[in-house]
Order: structure tokens, then C-alpha cells, then sequence
């Protein structure tokens, strides 16, 4: 398992963390997605074996927010 704290640019609302959070967390390998909007920070726990984080970067940018 593997734990990523990445800094996300564009979060402002309560839709930004539900698309984020339903969405990261529909992929396979995906345990656990936090938003904290505050921070402009996303956690994710995932199983690096079954997803990667290219993957998971590449849900967060497809859907409007800008990863730094």
C-alpha cells in the first residue's frame, strides 16, 4: 500500500471534492481518497500493484484541477 499527499490547484467547492473523491476512488486499487480544500491537498491510499499513480494524477487532471 502506498500513501500520497498531492497538492491540487483549482478545489473550491463541495463538487470539486465529491468529483474528486468519486472518482479517484472508483479505480481499482484505490482504498482511500480525502480531499482537505483547505490545504489544496489530496490524500490517496492505493495498492501501487493495481494502480499507479500516473493513473490517479491522470483522473485529477482529466477532470479540471491542476496537480503541482
Amino acid at each position: 500500500m502506498e500513501n500520497v499527499r498531492l497538492t491540487v490547484k483549482g478545489m473550491s467547492c463541495g463538487h470539486c471534492i465529491n468529483s474528486i473523491e468519486g472518482n479517484v476512488g472508483k479505480l481499482k486499487g484505490v482504498h482511500f481518497v480525502k480531499v482537505h480544500l483547505n490545504e489544496e491537498k489530496v490524500e490517496v491510499l492505493y495498492n501501487s500493484k493495481m494502480v499507479s499513480l500516473m493513473g490517479i494524477t491522470d483522473v485529477i487532471e482529466d477532470h479540471g484541477y491542476d496537480i503541482q
